[in-house]
């Protein structure tokens, strides 16, 4: 999962980005990167880090130029290294800039056909600087020395025609524009906004509508599956509709985990839809396990904040914040390895003994992956001094890998994955495990926007939509994904004495 930004501005747009991607951070916390354009010229500065890491005061100011476009990463296979940080570039045709998020599922196919017929060379192992030459090469196609919108958006169809997996990207063409187009599933969320100034119109583009509220600009809506806007460097926005066949199936993980609770996506709230997940989960609660007693309802920190809230309103039962929480350590869904998440969940959270002394408490979590951080937590809520820990998923059992952009890790590492619930709860040590329903997790979302009429549920029932998955590409992807791989030992090793030298 990552986060894109993109400003096309009448003034230095360096200092905006940077706040986006800081908004946008929670998408990713591998590394963040800044791409701008002033006089046909790019000015670049990325790196692994959180964004105020990467970038310094000095640096900043580097970056000059009233258009540009930003990136925050973590990786969703193969290594950590600072030579995969986005955006991406090439210097033909025009000088492109791309940023991306998603993942591509056609990419050795692609590899090929880049190397073979479009003799185009990639350095990295990233997908997304295969899809940056997909582009570059269908404009070049054109053999235009000067561009119009039709033909951004003719290049724009031949991706759509070539690539297949989800991808939400913003490209930057030196002299021309911003260019931001979304797959024919629109499975990853992406949205633009306006600003009027004395100078004219401002536009901006962000994976979620919180970088732009921020910032001030008013949001237009989503940009649509298969559909792809220009913004002329003059602040001339172009739409237009690039993909002749598109099924709406945004990935319903985004109102589970990833998105910020004060998103809209795809015109659903994630705030409401995180509230009806709650509900929903208590009332199979009050079908199940109607003699329950259960005495607190208690959040783990943070996503789930909601869910449990409302969960405890339907019960009537006691809500309280029993975690406190170290905001200066990462998400540990999205570190890079096992070790360093067992590491990083004691310094994460703290107990509040008195709200679990001699209680039998239910801990409320938004999804369980691995398993292990629940492990810990519930252990964490007996030493706290807990009669009883129940736990509770507001979404289904994750079992089976994501292929879209979710490094979920590989198969034999999701505890769901060929386990029975009951044999989940004995290998977490809870006293009850209850996970939401799928049908109800789909219409808890659904109820924000009627329209979409089905979503991205692949990590719960195996359905992938693109329908190019098959057991060899799982195989393929749990090799790379696989928590002991080389690659993602050195890197979690270096975190890790990183930290002890701290």
């Amino acid at each position: 999962m990552c986060g894109i930004a993109a400003i096309v501005a009448s003034q230095n747009v360096n200092q905006e980005l940077y706040d986006a991607l800081t908004v946008l951070q929670h998408r990713g916390q591998d590394a963040a990167g800044i791409v701008t354009c002033e006089k046909n010229r790019f000015f670049m500065r990325k790196d692994n880090g959180l964004v105020r890491d990467v970038f310094s005061t000095e640096q900043m100011m580097k970056l000059h130029g009233h258009m540009g476009i930003g990136h925050v990463r973590y990786p969703t296979a193969g290594c950590t290294s600072s030579a995969e940080a986005q955006p991406f570039y090439v210097n033909s045709p025009f000088g492109l800039s791309l940023a991306h998020n998603g993942n591509l599922t056609n990419t050795e196919q692609l590899k090929k056909e880049l190397y073979a017929d479009d003799q185009r060379h990639i350095n990295t192992d990233s997908d997304s600087e295969i899809l940056l030459n997909v582009f570059a090469h269908e404009l070049q196609q054109l053999h235009k020395l000067r561009l119009t919108p039709e033909d951004v958006f003719a290049a724009v169809s031949r991706v759509h025609q070539r690539c297949r997996g989800a991808y939400a990207v913003v490209v930057m063409i030196a002299g021309f524009g911003i260019l931001a187009f979304r797959d024919p599933h629109g499975i990853r969320p992406v949205v633009f906004g306006k600003r009027d100034t004395e100078k004219g119109k401002e536009f901006m583009i962000a994976s979620e509508n919180v970088a732009l509220d921020v910032l001030d600009f008013e949001l237009i809506r989503d940009i649509e599956p298969g559909e792809a806007i220009f913004i002329e460097k003059n602040g001339q926005l172009h739409t237009r509709q690039c993909s002749t066949k598109t099924d709406h199936c945004p990935c319903i993980f985004e109102f589970v985990y990833f998105a910020r609770p004060d998103s809209i996506i795809d015109d659903i709230s994630v705030y409401k839809a995180r509230l009806r997940m709650g509900e929903k989960l208590a009332e199979k609660i009050q079908k199940q396990w109607s003699d329950h007693d259960i005495d607190v309802v208690i959040p783990i920190p943070d996503t789930s904040r909601t869910s449990a809230l409302q969960l405890a309103n339907v019960l009537g039962v006691k809500y309280r914040e029993g975690f406190m929480k170290n905001r200066y350590i990462g998400r540990t869904f999205i570190m890079p390895g096992q070790q360093l998440r067992k590491k990083s969940v004691k310094q994460k959270l703290n107990a509040i003994a008195l709200e679990f002394e001699g209680k039998n408490v239910m801990l409320v979590d938004d999804s369980i992956v691995r398993g292990t951080t629940s492990g810990q937590i519930i252990q964490m809520a007996r030493d706290a001094g807990a009669n009883k820990v129940y736990l509770a998923s507001a979404a289904p059992p994750v079992r089976y890998p994501n292929v879209y952009g979710i490094d979920m890790p590989a198969a034999h590492e999701l505890i769901a994955h060929e386990r029975s619930i009951d044999e989940i709860c004995a290998e977490i040590g809870a006293d009850t495990l209850i996970y939401q329903d799928l049908e109800d997790l789909i219409t808890a979302v659904q109820r924000g926007n009627k329209n979409i009429k089905h979503f991205d549920t692949s990590c719960f029932s195996q359905d992938y939509i693109t329908g190019d998955i098959d057991k060899a590409y799982l195989d393929r992807i749990e090799t790379l994904r696989r928590d002991d791989s080389i690659a993602r030992r050195k890197s979690e090793n270096f975190v890790i004495e990183m930290q002890n030298s701290a």
